[in-house]
């Protein structure tokens, strides 16, 4: 997926200026496809010089002018294209499970702050999902042009759940590891712990 495909799918909502698609990929879109808002306004360039949305410039008193983005048929042609074609799974790159995978060889410490970090970033994110989802489909409902939308946040929704379950599991493992398990830098003491481990 290019950034320019989630710009024109956010783009069949409603006509948007450059910073409120930054604002919604801050709130909505961002949540499985991150961007930063030059990345957004750079794009924007290239989508117009391609003809797939066309800029209309709106005249404002007492502020700059401000150019709105609509979607153009070649555009929507572009989305459609897109969207045929098969996904490819999210890929995972995760520093954390690398150090996990090494337990024996770093201190726990660290590890444990990072992990408690890592609860409280789930967990205010799942908190923030269940807000939206309560506001925006306080009957767990959705029109259908908006069931992607609904379908989407319930996924977020489990899956910080699970990522909050498996941090407070890890924790819980690491503070019933042995005392004496590891050596001072995190190392297992005695040499054929490591063997054990594979």
């Amino acid at each position: 997926m290019a950034l320019g495909d989630a710009i024109l799918a956010c783009l069949t909502e409603r006509p948007m200026t450059g910073y409120e698609l930054a604002k919604t990929f801050d709130s909505s879109i961002g949540f499985f496809w991150k961007a930063n808002h030059q990345q957004i306004y750079r794009e924007l360039t290239k989508l117009r010089d391609r003809g797939h949305v066309q800029g209309r410039e709106v005249v404002q008193s007492g502020k700059p002018n401000k150019l709105v983005y609509t979607l153009t048929p070649e555009g929507r042609a572009a989305l459609r294209h897109w969207a045929a074609r098969p996904s490819v799974p999210a890929s995972i790159k995760d520093d954390l499970l690398v150090r996990l995978y090494a337990l024996d060889s770093v201190a726990l410490e660290p590890l444990r702050t990072d992990l408690m970090a890592r609860l409280e970033h789930h967990r205010d994110r799942c908190s923030r999902y269940e807000r939206i989802l309560s506001k925006r489909f306080p009957d767990g409902t959705a029109p259908p042009a908006d069931t992607g939308k609904l379908l989407n946040l319930r996924l977020g929704v489990r899956h910080e759940r699970a990522v909050v379950d498996w941090c407070e599991e890890a924790l819980d493992a690491l503070s019933a590891l042995p005392a004496g398990a590891m050596g001072s830098n995190g190392a297992a003491i005695e040499d054929g712990q490591r063997e054990n481990n594979g």
